[in-house]
């Protein structure tokens, strides 16, 4: 009885089929260019065009740069989808007051520059509880060369980077752009590929860290315990102020013959990172006619959410664009 019954439908759809001159049409390969559009309608269907440009993101996770000690560092790189041609990219460092980095947390965030046509690494550096300063700084270094040496795998246009970091990250991100040419703070690793940087953000980056304990904060940045004490090796700051001062990415500015234009952003009402250091830091960027953004956002405390806002990417993405340099 049941195959009587789908013979008989059967039978059905094959006379309706006839009956409209319907003509059955076998499947054949397609390319996306010759695949007919359809014809089919309907009373209330709307018609409308969409930009071909996607905001769709690829990621590609714990790319490995460099193994330090038996420890393997990390890259988390954003692309948009589909890239077919260099792009530029930006090396963000994650805060993390110098320790170990959760360098998921701001992919979210970071996407919204993959969108906008930028390839983002966020590099895993050695932690203080590992490796004190100037380890940082020498493998964000050498996650630059890294991309560099891969421009092709990742689309990197290599005319055209940038460092960015916030907090902690922000500070290593100073250092990038103000030592781009000294040797004492970095390896040879892949040294055939330079490390210079076209611009830096700095979001809210501890500078002079001598001087934290001179304003309003809710940590003591002196003792060894500190994160300041651990970046410098477990020590109490004030007491090694020697130390402390090849930190300081404003005792670099004189030095740095060709310096890469820095775009401070850093909030008013700051716990952590005292706004003065950012105010420490302009003005010698001032004094010494160095090309530089600083913007105060009014009641912003440290890493709040003014700073991941559509109008804060604007400045940074405005900023970047500034900096570009066309291939000839």
């Amino acid at each position: 009885m049941k195959n009587s019954i789908t013979i008989l439908i059967s039978l059905f759809v094959i006379g309706q089929a006839l009956s409209q001159d319907i003509q059955i049409i076998a499947p054949k390969s397609y390319t996306s260019n010759d695949f007919p559009e359809s014809t089919a309608s309907s009373e209330q269907m709307r018609v409308i065009n969409i930009a071909t440009g996607s905001s769709q993101v690829a990621y590609a996770n714990d790319v490995i740069y460099i193994n330090r000690n038996g420890t393997d560092l990390t890259l988390q790189i954003l692309s948009p989808k589909s890239v077919n041609v260099p792009l530029p990219c930006i090396v963000y460092i994650q805060g993390s007051a110098w320790m170990k980095q959760n360098v998921y947390m701001n992919l979210p965030q970071l996407a919204e520059f993959a969108k906008r046509g930028y390839i983002i690494a966020m590099v895993e550096y050695r932690p203080s509880s590992v490796a004190q300063f100037p380890a940082q700084l020498q493998d964000t270094k050498t996650a630059i060369r890294f991309m560099r040496k891969n421009a092709e795998k990742f689309h990197i246009d290599v005319n055209n980077l940038f460092v960015w970091g916030d907090s902690s990250g922000g500070h290593t991100a100073l250092m990038v752009g103000l030592t781009q040419n000294n040797s004492e703070l970095d390896t040879d690793d892949y040294k055939e590929f330079y490390t210079n940087v076209n611009a830096v953000v700095d979001f809210y980056g501890p500078t002079d860290i001598t001087q934290m304990n001179y304003e309003p904060s809710i940590m003591d940045h002196i003792r060894p315990d500190s994160p300041e004490g651990k970046l410098i090796g477990g020590k109490n700051v004030l007491e090694n102020k020697e130390l402390a001062a090849l930190t300081n990415p404003i005792n670099y500015v004189v030095a740095q013959v060709v310096p890469a234009p820095i775009l401070i952003m850093h909030g008013s009402k700051d716990r952590l990172v005292p706004f003065k250091q950012s105010v420490l830091m302009a003005d010698a960027l001032k004094k010494h006619n160095y090309s530089y953004q600083f913007y105060q956002i009014k009641g912003a405390d440290h890493g709040s959410s003014e700073f991941w806002t559509t109008k804060s990417f604007d400045i940074v993405d405005a900023f970047l664009r500034e900096n570009v340099k066309q291939i000839k």
